[in-house]
């Protein structure tokens, strides 16, 4: 049975960027650190996710385009990861809008992204983040490598074939 907030809201999607898209752990030159202290190339030279982009262009299109990026960064991070975006050309291949990528400061701010914008799903690595949204968004899936168990208002999510499924699912069952 839906609750009376997830049958009041149009189902929109939140995404986390680091270790949920970009997979700095799959650098050829130095892993995670390799994003955040590498020179333009190395930095540029980091791949995607496995499925990520693929997954979020179909998600895009599932979500009527009510999709968003939410990422939490300093400035320096912030335009890193802008000038990544573009140089994998991210919005002409998954669809997102370029106005729909959104930055803070503290993982905590979160929750005021998830709610300005009525967010109803949200895939994110880290814990915190979730525990931050808990009762903003109606679905919770807990990406990759997870050092704790998943609590029980969220799903472990080990691959983006994860979150696709789960997600469809959620959306089925709204409109039955």
């Amino acid at each position: 049975m839906l609750s009376s907030m997830e049958q009041r809201r149009e189902p929109r999607l939140g995404i986390d960027i680091g270790r949920v898209i970009i997979d700095g752990s799959a650098h050829p030159e130095g892993g995670d650190t390799a994003f955040f202290t590498g020179d333009e190339a190395t930095m540029l030279a980091t791949p995607e996710m496995a499925g990520a982009v693929a997954a979020i262009a179909r998600l895009v299109e599932q979500f009527g385009g009510q999709v968003w990026l939410i990422s939490k960064c300093g400035t320096r991070v912030q335009a890193r990861t802008e000038r990544w975006l573009e140089a994998h050309d991210f919005y002409t291949r998954t669809g997102l809008q370029r106005d729909h990528v959104r930055f803070c400061r503290a993982r905590a701010d979160k929750r005021m992204h998830c709610t300005e914008l009525g967010l109803t799903h949200f895939i994110d690595d880290h814990p915190d983040v979730h525990a931050a949204i808990r009762g903003t968004v109606d679905h919770h899936y807990f990406y990759g490598v997870q050092r704790q168990p998943v609590p029980g208002y969220g799903h472990h999510t080990p691959a983006w074939a994860d979150v696709e499924q789960l997600i469809a699912d959620s959306i089925a069952s709204r409109c039955v």
